[in-house]
C-alpha cells in the first residue's frame, strides 16, 4: 500500500459502554469490555451466565510454541491423556499413549469445571471484596484501638504496682504473733473488769442505806476503771495503716475487656440491596383444573406446586419450563371446608425434601431422590394442621393448627419431637383467630397471615406487633408470606391484589408487586434465599412468576479482583493445559 493511502480499522465495542470488547457472553450475547464484565458475573440476574473471551466465540485457537522443540518454532496439536500435559506434532514417543485433541479437551475441561468458575467469579471473588472492605475500615480502628490498649497496659502495670506495694505495706504492719498476744492479754482485762463491775453491783445492792459513802467510792475508785474497759474494748482489733478495699482492686483489675471474634461473616445487609423496580424472569403457565394454593422453592430452576380439588390434592414438582417432574397425590379430602381451610400445606426443608400435610392430619416427608415417604407427625388430637413451614435457620418444623376459631403454633424438631406451643399474648389473650400461611424471618421471628391481619412474635412466643395495612387500606386480606435476605415481611393482599412489603418491626414500605409488574391475585409466596429470587402463584390465571428485586451492592474490586482473577485462570490451566 502506497505512502499516500490510509487504512480504517474498525474496533468491535462493548454492548454497555462502548469500551474495548474483551469478553463474550454466550447467553445473553453481549460483547463486554473488562470493567461490564465485572459487573455481569456478579449481578443476581445474569450470574450463571457463560463469559469466555472474545476470541473463544470464534473459536480462534491461541498458538502457543512448544517448549520442547529449541530448533524449530512448532505449536501444540495433541494433549497427552497419560501424562497430562500437550505435546507437538514431532514428539513421537507419547504416541504410544491415549492421545487427545487439545481443542476438544479444553473444552470438556473447561465444561467440567463451569461450576466452581462460576462460583469463584460470582461468590468468592465478590464475597472477599466485601471482607477487604471491612478489613481495612477495622485496620485503621484497630490501629487506634492498639494505641489505647498500650494507654490501659501501662495504667495497669502501675495500677498493679500500686496494689503490690499497698499489700506488701500491709503485711510488714502486722506482727501475727503480737497481735495474737495483744488480744488474750487484752481479753484476759476484760475478764477482769466483768468481776470489778461484778463486785460493785453486790455492794452497791449491800449498801443501799449508805448511799453519800456509796457515791464517793464509784467516784474515785469505778469510773477510771470503767474508762479504762472501754478503750481496751474499742481498740481491740489491729491498727492498719491502709484499708484495701475490694471494690477498688477490681476497678483496678478490669480496666480491658477481651472480646473473642470468630470467622469473619458477611451480612446480608452489607452485600444486597432493594431494586428500584422487580424485574419479571419468567412465567409460568400450569395446564391443570384446579387451583394453586401453595409452592415451595426447592432450587433455582424446581419448586413444589400444590394443586387443589374438590376431593383431592396433588402436589407437582415442576421446573421453570412448566414440565412435570413428580406427582404426589393425596386422596381423601371431602368437604368442602377442610378444602378451602388448608392452604400451606407444604415447605422444603435444608436438605431439599418435601414435607406435606395429608388427608389424616399427619405430616410426612418426602424425598425427592429416591422416592421414599416417612411419617414426622401423627395426628394432633382435634386440631387441624393448616400450614407448615421448615426452619432455614435450625431445621425445626412449625406447624400452624386451628380449632374453633382459635389457632396455636407449635415447634418440632427434625425427628418430630414437640419442643414449644404459641398460642396467647403477653395479656392471656389468643394471637390467632383464622390462620392461614406460616413462615419465620431471618432473626428467628414467627410470622403468621392470620384474619385481616398479619401476626409476627418472637421465637420465644412473645407477642410484637400485629400487622394490619397501611393507613391508606382500609382493610387486608392477607394470604402467602415469606420473608426475605434483608428480614422484609412479604404479604399478598388478596383485597387489593398486591404484594406487600414491610419490614421487621411491622411498618409498612410498599407494595412490591402489582398488576403493573404482570401478576394478577397473588396468592403465595415463596424466596430462593441462594438466588434471591420471588416465585409468586397467581390464584385465578393458574401461573407461576418469578420475579427479582434484590441486587448485589456495587464494590470495587481493585486489587483483589486481579488475585482472583489469576487464581481461575491457574484453576482452569491446572485442570486443561491448553490455550
Amino acid at each position: 500500500m502506497g505512502s499516500g493511502s490510509s487504512a480504517q480499522c474498525k474496533t468491535r465495542r462493548c454492548s454497555q459502554c462502548q469500551g474495548d470488547t474483551e469478553y463474550y457472553c454466550n447467553t445473553c450475547k453481549h460483547e463486554l469490555c473488562l470493567q461490564c464484565k465485572e459487573r455481569h458475573v456478579i449481578d443476581l440476574e445474569t450470574i450463571y451466565h457463560d463469559v469466555v473471551i472474545y476470541r473463544e466465540k470464534y473459536d480462534i485457537p491461541n498458538l502457543e510454541t512448544c517448549v520442547r522443540q529449541t530448533d524449530k518454532i512448532l505449536v501444540y496439536e495433541r494433549y497427552c491423556y497419560t501424562g497430562e500435559f500437550p505435546f507437538c506434532a514431532q514428539c513421537k514417543k507419547h504416541e504410544q499413549n491415549k492421545i487427545l485433541n487439545i481443542r476438544t479437551e479444553y473444552k470438556r475441561n473447561r465444561e467440567q469445571n463451569r461450576y466452581t468458575i462460576h462460583r469463584i467469579r460470582s461468590e468468592t471473588l465478590y464475597n472477599n471484596c466485601v471482607l477487604l472492605a471491612y478489613i481495612k475500615d477495622n485496620l485503621r480502628s484497630g490501629q487506634t484501638n492498639i494505641f489505647n490498649l498500650k494507654h490501659v497496659k501501662l495504667k495497669m502495670s502501675t495500677k498493679a504496682q500500686t496494689l503490690k506495694d499497698l499489700i506488701d505495706t500491709v503485711m510488714c504492719d502486722v506482727d501475727v504473733k503480737r497481735l495474737v498476744d495483744t488480744c488474750n492479754h487484752r481479753l484476759k482485762q476484760r475478764k477482769r473488769n466483768i468481776a470489778s463491775i461484778e463486785k460493785y453491783e453486790y455492794k452497791y445492792l449491800q449498801s443501799a442505806n449508805r448511799a453519800v459513802k456509796l457515791l464517793l467510792f464509784l467516784k474515785n475508785t469505778f469510773f477510771p476503771k470503767i474508762n479504762e474497759f472501754l478503750y481496751i474494748t474499742h481498740n481491740a482489733s489491729p491498727n492498719l495503716t491502709m484499708k484495701i478495699i475490694k471494690e477498688d482492686v477490681v476497678d483496678f483489675l478490669s480496666e480491658t475487656n477481651v472480646i473473642e471474634r470468630g470467622q469473619r461473616q458477611i451480612r446480608d445487609e452489607d452485600q444486597l440491596e432493594l431494586m428500584f423496580l422487580p424485574w419479571l424472569h419468567r412465567s409460568v403457565k400450569l395446564n391443570t383444573s384446579g387451583h394453586i394454593t401453595h409452592i415451595s422453592c426447592l432450587d433455582a430452576d424446581r419448586i413444589w406446586v400444590s394443586e387443589r380439588h374438590i376431593n383431592f390434592t396433588v402436589f407437582i414438582l415442576i421446573n421453570t419450563k412448566g414440565d412435570d417432574l413428580h406427582h404426589l397425590e393425596s386422596k381423601g379430602l371431602t368437604d368442602n371446608y377442610k378444602w378451602y381451610s388448608i392452604y400451606g400445606a407444604h415447605t422444603v426443608d435444608n436438605d431439599g425434601e418435601l414435607i406435606y400435610i395429608d388427608r389424616n392430619n399427619e405430616i410426612h416427608k418426602f424425598s425427592t431422590d429416591d422416592r421414599t415417604k416417612s411419617t414426622l407427625i401423627k395426628g394432633i388430637d382435634l386440631w387441624e394442621p393448616r400450614c407448615i413451614y421448615s426452619s432455614r435457620h435450625n431445621g425445626d418444623l412449625l406447624v400452624m393448627l386451628y380449632y374453633k376459631m382459635t389457632g396455636k403454633v407449635n415447634r418440632y424438631d427434625n425427628t418430630g419431637q414437640h419442643i414449644q406451643t404459641i398460642q396467647h399474648d403477653n395479656k392471656g389473650q389468643q394471637l390467632y383467630r383464622n390462620p392461614i400461611y406460616i413462615t419465620e424471618n431471618r432473626n428467628g421471628d414467627v410470622v403468621v397471615s392470620d384474619f385481616g391481619r398479619v401476626v409476627v412474635t418472637d421465637g420465644g412466643g412473645r407477642h410484637l406487633f400485629s400487622y394490619t395495612g397501611p393507613t391508606f387500606q382500609s382493610r387486608l386480606y392477607p394470604h402467602g408470606i415469606c420473608t426475605d435476605a434483608l428480614s422484609h415481611i412479604l404479604v399478598c393482599d388478596l383485597y387489593s391484589n398486591t404484594v406487600h412489603m414491610i419490614d421487621k418491626y411491622g411498618h409498612f414500605l410498599s407494595h412490591i408487586l402489582t398488576q403493573a409488574e404482570g401478576i394478577n391475585t397473588p396468592h403465595s409466596l415463596s424466596y430462593d434465599n441462594k438466588t434471591h429470587l420471588l416465585w409468586v402463584s397467581s390464584w385465578t390465571d393458574k401461573t407461576v412468576c418469578v420475579y427479582s428485586y434484590i441486587k448485589r451492592k456495587r464494590h470495587k474490586i481493585g486489587d483483589c479482583y486481579l488475585i482472583f482473577i489469576n487464581m481461575i485462570y491457574v484453576f482452569i490451566l491446572n485442570f486443561t493445559l491448553g490455550c
